[in-house]
């Protein structure tokens, strides 16, 4: 991994300065991170947002820095549009090590997850995602890995172009019950209002969102040999030209889920908890 830029862009909480350039992230606490917010100040709530904004629309991701409380991150967020319930049904889900899943690649476990974006299945993903850290992995992993799709596309031969383009795959639905129904999209979904980018390397490799670890390529995968090609490809996309995030605690995370691609390094320190969030873009003024 050792490819994978370590920057993040910032976007300090009222009190500080606000800048969109790239700063290198640490290992140890941001010297940001003990700054003061003041959410009574609507003025300054309109200046971090309008910063993050520029930060999603430019770069596609933005980290926030706080402390910010749960209010804070989610009154943050309805300013970019809805917070919407998860496959559990919560609008607040939290991502933690489980027991059970330590034999698997799965956000419930520890482990080391391959690209992908949110709720393929979904006729519309969620357009962002968020992760609030609340406890944060003190040994050096459990890193959030981030990269862009559009720049990812346009390093494909012109087979994966077609294969991206224009071949459909199942993404099942995130729920896990019998009745449960996904989606048959491209990699690339294309409409007159909007691009939709889905990805799951572990879907195009073993036909399924969750792997054994070290599980070997299925024999049957959605794309075929050229689906697994494209996979390889995210993999090494994220890898060598990423950009690795230690979330701070208190810190809110959010990216453009329509556009990026995320990944996870593994951890041991099994403490770590983040809350997630799924976000809907607000409807258009088109759109019946």
């Amino acid at each position: 991994m050792g490819g994978v830029q370590r920057y993040a862009l910032l976007v300090l909480l009222p009190g500080g300065r606000h800048h969109a350039q790239a700063q290198p992230t640490h290992d140890p606490p941001s010297p940001y991170a003990t700054r003061s917010c003041d959410y009574a100040n609507v003025t300054r709530m309109k200046q971090t947002f309008e910063t993050a904004m520029s930060n999603l629309d430019s770069h596609g991701y933005a980290l926030v820095e706080g402390p910010l409380e749960p209010d804070e991150a989610t009154a943050l967020l309805r300013q970019l549009g809805e917070l919407v319930p998860q496959t559990t049904g919560e609008v607040a889900y939290d991502i933690k090590a489980h027991a059970g899943f330590e034999a698997l690649r799965d956000t419930r476990s520890p482990h080391t997850l391959r690209p992908h974006t949110e709720a393929p299945g979904q006729s519309l993903p969620p357009r962002y995602l968020a992760l609030h850290c609340r406890v944060q992995a003190t040994c050096g992993g459990g890193r959030t890995l981030l990269a862009d799709g559009r720049h990812f596309l346009t390093t494909l031969d012109e087979d994966l172009q077609r294969l991206a383009h224009q071949h459909p795959v199942y993404w099942p639905s995130y729920e896990e019950h019998p009745d449960a129904v996904g989606v048959r999209k491209p990699v690339v979904d294309r409409t007159p209002s909007r691009t939709v980018i889905r990805m799951s390397s572990t879907l195009l490799r073993v036909g399924a969102y969750s792997e054994t670890l070290d599980q070997p390529t299925a024999d049957s995968q959605p794309l075929g040999p050229g689906g697994v090609a494209l996979a390889e490809r995210a993999v090494d996309f994220v890898e060598t030209g990423g950009t690795s995030v230690l979330i701070p605690e208190d810190a809110l995370l959010i990216w453009d889920n329509h556009r990026m691609f995320h990944a996870r390094t593994g951890f041991s320190d099994t403490r770590r908890r983040l809350t997630r969030y799924w976000v809907a873009e607000p409807a258009r003024e088109d759109t019946p």
